[in-house]
């Protein structure tokens, strides 16, 4: 019979919706990352580094290249014929068929493939958040306390708590209480999304509470194992956490990759960070290119200036283009004599030559200033800018647009340009 001590279930199934129309067609976990990385490698990359080899990956929102992305589990050594790593779509079934309704209904829905490996631990995970944590010392802490559940927890300022999940605690970090998003928090430990269940607890907790509408681990499985007197303790993290929610958070978390001393340091030796390389062509630098502070990608060709960015691969940036505080994704094109300031360019787009991006005055955007803000300019995936056009700031563009689209070759600050074919 097999048995695993504790398999992971990755909740990798969210839209991210504010990331705007960076993912309009594509899954959160799957968009790109510190030029040649994907948000879901940093999960993925902890499980191998902390010896969990059996990983469930739980996918429903554009699926497509995330499935891709992960195929059989090599990058990560977890190709293996007993356990590895499995994607776990929403399927049908004979009764009951649905897509995922909550975090904890898509647990639900796959009891029988946690059950196959006769687990005692079940680490339940999010897969979109970039940090590097070792679930074996949580899992040892998890243990020596005789807890049933073990929430991973990390201090924030006090005047951040109101945000998040907190956690009360005693003095041996055992749960008395948890607020869920408090008006005047009690404690400023918040729960990260990271939870460590014994597999009977959970098993039980998820058939007792099934029937709920959107089964959700904060609103229903925790607060049940809870009131069952079921021992809860907090595992304190002090380690970097980004949760890249927002654009602005996710640009500001790649720019923190190429800071002189990275807070997240993606070259340590003893805990790497595991991804599926296709591009496998050296970078090219041209004579007359500059690059500072920035990182490149594999396959990547840069002919003009690059400052203080993250490129991805496969992109070609023209001669006398000038690119600041940005981010470039794979495989985009920017053209000759272009100038780039605080620009986030999704996967496939091109910018014909002598386009300026980020030009102007800050100004909010009209259609989502909570996305599109702090002086970013966002393109969607396979958009097309063409020739001469000047972009404001806090502005998007999605689809293929022509020349037709602006107002005398321009896009002023915090305007939403939406062609058919990108819905965001």
């Amino acid at each position: 019979m097999i048995r695993k001590e504790m398999i992971a279930m990755l909740l990798a199934g969210g839209q991210g919706s504010r990331l705007g129309v960076l993912t309009s067609k594509v899954a959160k976990p799957a968009v790109a990352f510190g030029g040649k990385y994907r948000i879901i490698d940093f999960p993925l990359s902890n499980c191998i580094n902390s010896g969990v080899d059996t990983v469930g990956v739980l996918t429903q929102y554009q699926p497509l290249r995330l499935n891709t992305h992960i195929g059989i589990g090599i990058p990560w050594d977890l190709d293996r014929n007993i356990g590895g790593v499995t994607v776990l779509p929403p399927y049908e079934k004979i009764e009951n068929s649905s897509w995922y309704r909550g975090t904890a209904d898509a647990i639900y829905q796959n009891i029988d493939y946690m059950d196959s490996f006769n687990p005692e631990y079940i680490l339940i995970l999010s897969g979109d958040h970039i940090y590097k944590m070792d679930y074996e010392v949580m899992l040892d802490f998890h243990k020596q306390n005789g807890a049933e559940v073990t929430l991973a927890a990390m201090p924030v300022p006090l005047e951040e708590a109101k945000r998040f999940g907190i956690l009360i605690t005693d003095e041996n970090r055992k749960i008395v209480d948890f607020e869920e998003k408090p008006e005047n928090p009690r404690s400023n430990l918040a729960s990260m999304g990271i939870y460590i269940f014994n597999w009977k607890t959970l098993k039980e907790a998820l058939l007792a509470k099934a029937d709920q509408p959107g089964l959700d681990f904060g609103k229903h499985i925790i607060p049940y194992c809870h009131q069952k007197e079921a021992p809860l303790y907090a595992y304190e993290y002090n380690g970097y956490w980004k949760d890249v929610g927002t654009l602005h958070s996710y640009w500001e978390a790649n720019m923190e990759l190429i800071d002189l001393v990275p807070d997240f340091n993606l070259y340590e030796e003893y805990w790497k960070i595991y991804t599926r390389s296709q591009i496998i062509q050296p970078q090219y630098l041209g004579p007359d290119s500059v690059v500072e502070k920035s990182i490149i990608g594999e396959g990547t060709t840069i002919l003009g200036q690059v400052y203080n960015s993250v490129i991805g691969c496969g992109v070609t940036i023209g001669e006398g283009t000038v690119v600041r505080d940005s981010i470039i994704m794979n495989e985009t094109t920017i053209g000759k004599g272009c100038e780039i300031y605080k620009g986030i360019l999704a996967e496939n787009v091109n910018i014909e030559d002598e386009v300026k991006l980020g030009i102007g005055d800050e100004v909010e955007n009209e259609t989502d200033p909570h996305i599109y803000n702090h002086g970013l300019v966002t393109i969607g995936e396979k958009s097309v800018v063409p020739k001469g056009t000047v972009v404001g700031k806090n502005s998007v563009i999605f689809g293929v647009t022509t020349a037709a689209d602006y107002d005398n070759g321009n896009l002023a600050s915090g305007k939403t340009l939406i062609k058919a074919g990108g819905e965001a």
